[in-house]
């Protein structure tokens, strides 16, 4: 008989060993996540990452050789691998953190880097964003910098459910740079409260017309003019 447990331990340790070596092998591919679910044909495994086209390779030679690792090492029966990219790539704390990384390899001042990072994240739509870049950022002595713009929340329920956080390594000459990225997703806030507006109902006073059909006018003579409703005048002389 199957122990239960161990076999969802299994299957749980191995999701995590996967994602942490696909993180490692393609984070140059901007690496957001997998997902792994067992169907009738064998293993389906959903890759998510900003640019596809390095993880499938040309001709999908590299999205083969993957297939054949992920069967050999990680024991998935007969894997077959899709490879897409996020809804908004720029509100994955993941991809965020590994361009971020990827770009100060390339040799790119870190400051620089790292407002850019949060001026994408902002106009994508997000409420909040931190990004930290620690090491030998100026001087020979390690230390940090933070950087950031909007809400990012630090306890509470917008942690767990708002928030995204991820961590990249970028090698450079001087030692390695961590990078840290927060993003706070834009979602509805507990503490946020929305007042609906008064509309004012304004009654249009509606005016009645008034016709005058016959009036007397005496001048200081005595005469008593009449005037009718077709603006004819009858004289009258008082005696």
């Amino acid at each position: 008989m199957v122990d239960i447990k161990k076999y969802f331990l299994q299957k749980s340790m191995t999701r995590v060993m996967v994602d942490e070596f696909l993180a490692k092998e393609y984070y140059n591919a901007e690496y957001a996540g997998s997902e792994i679910s067992k169907t009738p044909m064998g293993t389906r495994v959903t890759i998510y990452a900003g640019r596809p086209a390095i993880i499938i390779g040309k001709d999908g030679k590299t999205i083969k050789r993957l297939a054949q690792i992920l069967e050999r090492y990680f024991n998935l029966e007969s894997p077959q691998i899709t490879v897409a990219q996020p809804e908004k790539p720029e509100l994955n704390a993941r991809v965020m953190a590994f361009r971020l990384a990827v770009t100060l390899e390339k040799g790119y001042h870190f400051r620089r880097a790292a407002f850019i990072t949060i001026r994408k994240i902002m106009n994508a739509g997000a409420l909040g964003a931190e990004v930290i870049v620690s090491g030998k950022i100026t001087s020979e002595r390690a230390k940090f910098e933070k950087l950031k713009e909007g809400i990012v929340y630090k306890t509470g329920n917008g942690l767990d459910v708002m928030v995204d956080r991820a961590i990249a390594i970028a090698t450079l000459k001087m030692g390695i740079y961590g990078v840290q990225v927060v993003i706070t997703k834009p979602l509805r806030t507990v503490d946020k409260i929305l007042l609906k507006e008064k509309t004012e109902t304004t009654s249009e006073s509606t005016e009645a017309e008034v016709r005058v059909t016959n009036v007397r006018i005496i001048d200081e003579g005595g005469n008593i003019s009449n005037t009718t409703a077709g603006g004819e005048e009858v004289g009258q002389k008082n005696e």
